[in-house]
């Protein structure tokens, strides 16, 4: 490889690298929409950059190319998602970097989007731009790893939550569990439900807790709307009254009853009842998260009791867990986190592994995912 090829290696990653730092800038508000970020350089420096911030408002390559300006004309190009060719709430990024006469993109990660997927590096092509890819595309895809899951499986990432003592309890015997973590803990959870789409809890956890399922932190730009809440409730046995149904956003009841007396109380206090299969073991818990990934989810966060864990984890049904783990012991008589059953053999045990370990307040903060 010669010099001049080994700096334009080194500019793409540079440039990528900074692309990706603005698309996190969306990180917590350009849902359903991939984050993406975009940097236009001309002559060795940027003279744009820009990010897409919501749903509806112009993508990031409209936005980097509107602070360029004249001087877009044959620079190139580094947005870290595929630019999009088809209409939707805006216009086709494509169709605006023609225009701006670019001679060449570089961008991270084919768009999983079936409306894009190909043709809108294609469209690029015919115009005669120059073509660079998969540069950090992997970087590209963890950041927008519920968009990426949604787009190929029809589901989304699905996160599980537990708060837990170090000997794997959630609560006393008499149900108390009123903190186990810390504050500091408690604000990370904050952070992690700012980040999805939607929350899942069990009409268990409603009754007992009276939860808002809200982000109530002021730092996670979601004024635009709350991540939808959605409770599993196979008999609808959650009252009216509860406070989940007070809270800003909407609250999905996912339930097998089709009672309508019930359904038009739930309905009054606005909440959306959507009905689904009863199985042996409960609600059919993949047909409610392929519901919500046709209602855009992308990422689902699921706080509830151990029961429904054990639903989601025996099931496959999850992507990460979430432990937040306590320096307190409660003993053998307290209420376990995990109620699997016991697995046949020692081949046949839940395999994860250990993404991500770190102290938060006077806890741990351990992050698994699924083997493989």
């Amino acid at each position: 490889m010669c010099a001049a090829q080994v700096r334009s290696v080194v500019d793409d990653a540079r440039y990528m690298a900074r692309a990706l730092q603005l698309a996190e800038r969306g990180y917590y508000s350009a849902r359903p929409n991939p984050r993406v970020g975009c940097v236009v350089t001309n002559g060795g420096r940027i003279v744009g950059e820009g990010f897409h911030y919501c749903a509806g408002e112009p993508h990031a390559e409209v936005n980097a190319l509107d602070v360029a300006g004249d001087a877009a004309r044959g620079g190139t190009v580094y947005v870290t998602l595929e630019p999009c060719c088809h209409h939707g709430l805006t216009p086709p990024c494509t169709g605006a970097l023609i225009a701006a006469g670019v001679a060449r993109v570089v961008y991270g990660a084919m768009d999983p989007d079936p409306r894009v997927a190909g043709r809108g590096v294609e469209r690029l092509r015919e115009a005669g731009i120059e073509i660079g890819d998969g540069v950090m595309a992997e970087r590209v895809t963890a950041l927008n790893r519920g968009f990426f899951r949604r787009m190929r499986d029809g589901l989304p990432f699905v996160s599980i939550k537990i708060g837990m003592t170090i000997d794997a309890k959630i609560a006393l015997e008499t149900g108390a569990s009123r903190w186990i973590t810390s504050a500091a803990a408690r604000s990370d959870v904050q952070r992690l439900r700012a980040a999805n789409g939607a929350i899942i809890t069990g009409v268990g956890t409603v009754i007992a807790d009276d939860p808002a399922l809200t982000v109530r932190d002021k730092r996670f730009d979601i004024a635009r709307r709350q991540p939808l809440r959605v409770i599993l409730d196979t008999d609808a046995r959650v009252p009216p009254s509860s406070k989940i149904f007070r809270q800003a956003g909407e609250t999905i009841v996912f339930t097998a009853n089709n009672d309508a007396n019930i359904v038009a109380a739930l309905e009054s206090v606005g909440a959306k009842i959507e009905h689904v299969r009863r199985l042996d073991v409960g609600l059919d818990l993949e047909a409610i998260l392929r519901r919500l990934a046709s209602l855009e989810i992308n990422d689902v966060l699921v706080e509830a009791g151990p029961a429904i864990v054990r639903s989601f984890i025996h099931g496959g049904l999850f992507d990460e867990l979430v432990i937040y783990m306590a320096p307190t012991i409660f003993g053998d008589s307290a209420i376990d986190a995990f109620h699997l059953p016991p697995p046949f053999g020692i081949d046949a045990a839940s395999a994860l592994e250990f993404v991500d370990v770190r102290r938060v307040g006077t806890d741990l903060r351990v992050t698994l995912r699924p083997r493989g």
